[in-house]
């Protein structure tokens, strides 16, 4: 969550209203925060999280458990945001298995769809 939150706060930086002669240090400060940490940092977890769902169907092993229900959201938030997609077949399947279940259907009848950070 913490590189997720880092890119929603960076990119809501860069379009912030400043005053126009700072405008282009405050471009380079996101870009440079965004090139060298953030988006490193969001690569290295959704590529560690997608080598453990190699191993096993759901993160705690091969049965669904509370922290399959935590991951979940960082996982959504990635699709949304942080460019989670069909080049990490095993998130994506996770994803696509969580969407399928009964429980995550009802919870959005009941409380409607939503936007991921929007």
């Amino acid at each position: 969550m913490p590189p997720l939150l880092l890119k929603l706060v960076f990119t809501r930086i860069e379009s912030a209203p400043v005053p126009f002669f700072v405008k282009p240090i405050v471009r380079k400060i996101v870009s440079t925060a965004m090139t060298s940490f953030i988006e490193p940092q969001l690569k290295r977890h959704l590529d560690y999280m997608e080598g453990e769902l190699a191993k096993t169907t759901w993160f705690a092993g091969n049965e669904m458990t509370a922290a399959d229900v935590q991951m979940s959201f960082p996982l959504e938030a990635a699709a949304s945001r942080a460019g989670l997609d069909r080049s990490r077949p095993h998130l994506m399947k996770f994803l696509e298995t969580i969407h399928a279940r009964p429980a995550y259907r009802r919870a959005l009848d009941k409380g409607g769809e939503y936007a991921y950070a929007s």
